[in-house]
């Protein structure tokens, strides 16, 4: 043989320092079964940390805590790419959608075993993709540009824990509110009643809410009587969810004001969401506001609703808040609207 022959062959795992993994070959075919490997690594590896973070509200441990939030996901779109990586290189959009898919896989197996409910679930999703993604990224440069994947990824799986106990949960309240108004064709008067007797609402009169769309119990009435405290507003909806809307501030046919009040049986279990329950320790609705302007043509009605926030992602929480409740108010206000000009027409009729 000679001096070139006896040379030994290249390692391919090493390149300039650089992880590069050897080619997997692919049968024709199809695609094999161990092309599902990174997904179900990731995704595996967020089920076992939604079960670690299962501690009480408020805890180090809670899911709702930064370490969980914004590091759970990270960590899963980070071991997708890493497993993925040790079988062959990857593109750069390969880091991002695998990550997402992963992430997605990771919150319907929290669905699927009982420990996430369905709203949260949706709630929480894009911020979740956005962060498994970062950390697919973030990974699928480690294996580029260094020879030490394996540290790294054990360490970003280890993220979540690190932050939980460096960083206790966040208790710091943010308040919040959003305003819409519409103008209706019909009295003063006609729109007070509508807003203190809301009786039998049709679930096509709402429904088409986002808040509902997602799972939040539908409205089913708002009745305002008469009590040795003063007025309070009985408010039911479906699932067995009922409430008193203790009112502040009443001038018949221009403004009220109620705030909320909750009995341990307002919310049957399984009506809302742990985490995203009214009242609860990450968020609450403050007040409902309404004033009653009249106008040329008709009535203006503006409603303002206050709401209170506690999580470790209140940017987002907040973001999330406005949409939904801004949605849910023009949804409300359209429907008195459309009861006030009926009752409006069927009185001139």
């Amino acid at each position: 043989m000679t001096a070139e022959q006896n040379k030994p062959a290249p390692n391919p795992a090493m390149h300039d320092g650089a992880l590069e993994p050897k080619e997997e070959s692919v049968p024709s075919g199809g695609l094999p079964f161990s092309g599902w490997t990174p997904f179900i690594a990731g995704a595996l590896s967020g089920l076992v940390l939604r079960l670690v973070f299962s501690g009480k509200p408020g805890s180090a441990l809670s899911a709702m805590a930064a370490g969980f939030v914004w590091f759970a996901p990270f960590a899963v779109g980070a071991i997708t790419v890493y497993v993925a990586e040790r079988h062959k290189r990857r593109s750069f959009s390969y880091y991002l959608f695998a990550p997402a898919l992963a992430t997605f896989v990771f919150v319907l197996g929290s669905l699927a075993i009982l420990i996430e409910g369905v709203i949260c679930a949706i709630v929480i999703l894009p911020l979740f993709t956005a962060a498994g993604m970062l950390g697919g990224v973030v990974m699928g440069l480690v294996c580029r540009m260094t020879g030490w994947p394996r540290q790294a990824v054990y360490s970003i799986a280890a993220l979540p824990l690190l932050v939980a106990m460096a960083f206790p949960q966040n208790q710091a309240q943010r308040i919040g509110s959003v305003e819409r108004s519409v103008l209706i064709q019909a009295t003063s008067a006609e729109v007070w009643q509508q807003i203190n007797n809301a009786r039998d609402i049709e679930p096509a009169e709402v429904q088409h809410a986002w808040a509902y769309r997602i799972g939040v119990p539908l409205p089913v009435s708002g009745i305002t009587t008469d009590t040795a405290e003063g007025p309070i507003r009985k408010s039911t909806w479906g699932k067995g969810v009922h409430f008193d809307e203790v009112i502040r501030q009443w001038e018949p046919q221009r403004h009220v004001r109620w705030t909320y009040r909750f009995a341990e049986d307002s919310f049957p279990a399984g009506a809302l969401d742990d985490h995203v329950k009214v009242g609860g320790a990450y968020f609450d609705l403050r007040d409902t506001a309404y004033t009653l302007t009249p106008e040329e043509g008709g009535t203006r009605l503006h409603i303002r609703v206050s709401y209170r926030i506690s999580t470790d992602f209140d940017a987002y929480a907040n973001w999330v808040a406005q949409r939904l409740l801004g949605n849910f108010s023009e949804v409300i206000l359209d429907m008195y609207k459309a009861r006030s000009e009926h009752t409006g027409n069927a009185a001139l009729s």
